[in-house]
This record gives C-alpha cells, sequence and structure tokens, in this order.
C-alpha cells in the first residue's frame, strides 16, 4: 500500500494551488495536491483563460467591423455562437491538460476528491462527484506536517438574485451561452461584470450595467472609472450607478428587474438574460475548519502575510485567504507561504503592488495607490497624465482614446501608484510593477529610453508629466 504520509499537502489546484505544490516540490519536500473538480481550477476552467478567449473572439469582431477604418473591406461579417464557446473551452481544456503534465512532471501526487481536516496534520478525502483522471489516488485519509488551504472562492448570491442557471447567470452560465440574447442586465460592474458587458455587447447584444456604488470598477482610480464609463456608454452599453435591483420576476424566457436608483424611484425592466457579478465568497465550506479551530474572517481564513493561520501546520492562500482576489496574487502567495515554511525568508506580501487587468474594450490597468487613497494616506503627490492621442503608434493602431496616470510622492520622488485605459494597457502595467518593486524614483524613470515607436513611450511621458517636463503634448 501507498505511504500516505507528506511533507506538504495543497488543498485546491488553481492557480494558487498547483503553482504552490510545484514550488513546494522545487524545494524537496513530498507534495500532493487535492482537487476535486479541474486541475487549473475556476481561472483556468472557468475565469481568466476562457473568458479571455472569448474577449479576444470580441475584439476580432469588432476589428472586422472596423476594417473599412484601416483601409479593408470584409463583407456579410457574422459570428458563430457555438464556435465561440468551443474555442473557449477548447483552449481551457489544453491548459487543463497543462496542469496535469507539470504535477507529473515535478513528482507531485495528485489526490482526486473532497478534502477536510481531520485533526493535528490529517486530512480525510471523500469521492468526487466528477470522474478522476487517470494515474490520480483514491480517497481515504492522508496525513501531512503542512497543511496548504487554496480552495478559491465561488460567486457570492444575493437575496432575490439566485442564479438559475438558465435565465439568471453566474459567470459559469455567461461562458457558455447556447445563444446570444437579445438583452441582458449585468448586475455588478467589478472586473468580471465590466468584462461580460463589453464581451455581449460587442457581439450586439442590448447590455445594461447596475452598480450599487457611485462609481463603476470600484476599485479603480476615479479619472479611469470616469474614462471607462464614457467609452463604455459610448459604444451604447447603458450604466445605472446608485442603483440596485431589488426584485426579479421571471417569465418563460425573461426576466423583469425592479431598479431602484438613488433618488428613491423603482422601474421596471425586462431583460432576455441576467448575469450576477456582485463578488465572491470564499469556499471554507465543510473543511473542518471550525473544528480545528481555524479562524475565519467574514467568510474567509485568517492568515498573516507568509500564510500562516492560527493553527500550526495549516496554512491559507489565494482567494479563501482575502482580496485582491487575483490569480497572479495567490501565485505569488503560494511561493511565499511554502518558501517561509522552508526557512527561506522570503519578502511578506506587498498588496500594494499587485497589478489589476480589465480586460474589457478599452483595457484597464493598474497598480499602487489610487489619488485619492494617496490623498487620504496625507501623502502630498505629483500626478502625471498623458492622453493615447498624444502617441504615434496609438493612432497608428488606430487606437486614439486612452490616458497613462502615475503618482509620485512630492517629496521623495516614489512612484505610488499607475492607472492606465486603453489598448494593450495589461501588457503595459507590469513595467511600473517592476519599477516599483525596484523602489524606481521618477529620476530613474526618466532617465529609462522606451523605445519608439511604442505604446510604452506614454508611460515615459506621465512620469515627464507629472514634473513638467511633458514632451508631446
Amino acid at each position: 500500500m501507498a505511504d500516505k504520509s507528506y511533507d506538504v499537502v495543497v488543498i485546491g489546484a488553481g492557480p494558487g494551488g498547483y503553482v504552490t505544490a510545484i514550488r513546494s516540490a522545487q524545494l524537496g519536500f513530498k507534495t500532493a495536491i487535492i482537487e476535486a473538480r479541474h486541475l487549473g481550477g475556476i481561472c483556468l476552467n472557468w475565469g481568466c483563460i476562457p473568458t479571455k478567449a472569448l474577449l479576444r473572439s470580441a475584439e476580432i469582431f469588432h476589428y472586422m467591423q472596423k476594417a473599412g477604418d484601416y483601409g479593408l473591406s470584409a463583407e456579410k461579417i457574422s459570428f458563430d455562437m457555438g464556435a465561440v464557446v468551443k474555442r473557449s473551452r477548447g483552449v481551457a481544456s489544453q491548459l487543463n491538460q497543462g496542469v496535469g503534465f507539470l504535477m507529473k512532471k515535478n513528482k507531485i501526487d495528485v489526490i482526486w476528491g473532497r478534502a477536510k481536516l481531520a485533526g493535528k496534520g490529517k486530512i480525510d478525502v471523500s469521492p468526487s462527484d466528477e470522474p478522476a483522471p487517470k494515474g490520480t489516488l483514491e480517497p481515504g485519509q492522508y496525513s501531512a506536517k503542512h497543511i496548504i488551504v487554496a480552495t478559491g472562492a465561488r460567486p457570492r448570491v444575493l437575496p432575490g438574485l439566485e442564479p438559475d442557471q438558465k435565465l439568471v447567470w453566474t459567470y459559469f452560465e455567461a461562458m457558455a451561452p447556447k445563444s446570444l440574447p437579445k438583452s441582458l442586465l449585468v448586475v455588478g460592474s467589478g472586473a468580471i461584470g465590466i468584462e461580460f458587458a463589453s464581451f455581449y455587447h460587442t457581439l450586439g447584444c442590448d447590455v445594461t450595467v447596475v452598480e450599487v456604488l457611485p462609481q463603476i470598477l470600484p476599485v479603480e482610480d476615479a479619472e479611469i472609472s470616469s474614462l471607462a464609463r464614457k467609452r463604455l456608454e459610448k459604444q451604447g452599453i447603458k450604466i445605472l450607478t446608485e442603483a440596485k435591483v431589488s426584485k426579479l420576476e421571471k417569465g418563460a424566457d425573461d426576466v423583469t428587474a425592479t431598479i431602484e436608483t438613488k433618488d428613491g424611484k423603482s422601474e421596471k425592466k425586462t431583460f432576455a438574460r441576467v448575469i450576477s457579478a456582485v463578488g465572491v465568497v470564499g469556499n471554507i465550506d465543510g473543511l473542518g475548519l471550525e473544528e480545528l479551530g481555524v479562524k475565519t474572517e467574514r467568510g474567509l481564513i485568517a492568515a498573516d502575510p507568509y500564510g500562516r493561520t492560527n493553527v500550526e501546520g495549516v496554512y491559507a492562500i489565494g482567494d479563501v485567504a482575502g482580496p485582491p482576489m487575483l490569480a497572479h496574487k495567490a501565485e505569488h502567495e503560494g511561493v511565499i507561504c511554502i518558501e517561509a515554511i522552508k526557512g527561506m525568508q522570503p519578502h511578506p506580501m506587498d498588496k500594494l503592488k499587485i497589478p489589476g487587468c480589465t480586460y474589457c474594450h478599452p483595457q484597464i490597468a493598474s497598480v499602487g495607490l489610487t489619488e485619492a487613497k494617496a490623498k487620504e494616506a496625507g501623502r502630498k503627490i505629483r500626478v502625471g497624465r498623458f492622453p493615447f492621442i498624444g502617441n504615434g503608434k496609438a493612432i497608428a493602431l488606430g487606437e486614439p482614446d486612452g490616458l497613462v496616470k502615475t503618482i509620485f510622492d512630492a517629496e521623495t520622488g516614489e512612484l505610488l501608484g499607475a492607472h492606465m485605459i486603453g489598448a494593450e494597457v495589461t501588457e503595459l502595467i507590469q513595467g511600473f510593477v517592476v519599477a516599483m518593486n525596484l523602489e524606481t524614483t521618477e529620476e530613474e524613470l526618466m532617465h529609462t529610453v522606451f523605445p519608439h515607436p511604442t505604446l510604452s513611450e506614454m508611460m515615459h511621458e506621465s512620469v515627464l508629466d507629472a514634473y513638467d517636463r511633458v514632451i508631446h503634448v
């Protein structure tokens, strides 16, 4: 009988979990990972990756419709929703298989089933509803010196907005529609809500977004959020802020929503489908946390910057350990956690240096403090801005709408935050993330030579603008 004891067992094979397991194996730990649904987790199978495949199809469709702007012609442009979804699922499947290969390559045992903490260093694994992939270990009791919980999160359900998989969707149903709905209500304007609003609108759906807060994309800099709203509304997306959906009445093939606005008025509107995108909650149910005494706060596991919980030998990383709920945060958090277990003294997680990206059209990306947060912190600041219309590459691409914004400490020159909206900004933001990690000041950024013609030149110009040295506006 195979040995069921390990140095490290990771519960959950999403991006945080499987990356942690790989780093654990690299460090010489005997490692296993427990999964019940799919290797790669929500991100790879139903989140980050397949949504980007959907958005890419929408982006290509958008450019085909704009062919005349580029001196080209395209006639009878159309799309096949089934084929669009099939491509997205194929991308997810390819990467799912890749995670399985990585587990095998790194000699990580995959245990298939649902995990529950069963006492100090012990885990009971019960059978999963999903068929076990070839080569995985069977359910049973396993033991480990270190147990890392990486169980992720699931869509939040609000009373009255309960998804039914037919008329009221979460992101699961929104990613695999059988056909394009004629109209769509998106409840919530975070990254998930805005990405789906952008996708469906681009393909021709009449989209309305309702947000309870005063601005869409609430975590973003207010100036960037305002520009995003103007662009989305100009495209034809209807946006209601400081409003809430108080009731949904389901018909045979549509939903009538009661929408209440800040002035106390309410109106009823009918939509073919509704997407509930009001956030996520941690997957902590049924893990045995309470019995073991693991502290939880607001539906999440309380952990320190190294992933340690209040119970020795139990750790938590990723979405289940709290915001920001991003795959790259989970991955880095997992590496910090396992390297700390090894005694390598890694740097603790600095959440201000975690970039956020929204892949709507136009794209949005940011890192660090917003202008408002910097002021709230009592910092004297210098703010630089550079518009896409002043950049040769942006004009050549036919993408002249956008902005790069940088925020510096006026006394030290420290880069406090960077915020962007426009074409390919999700690929540009890493430059500012690297700069912040290197504790770069405005002087180093000014002396950096950016290649021409590129969109990245706007990053340079934004820095120059903060210090009254901008060239091209």
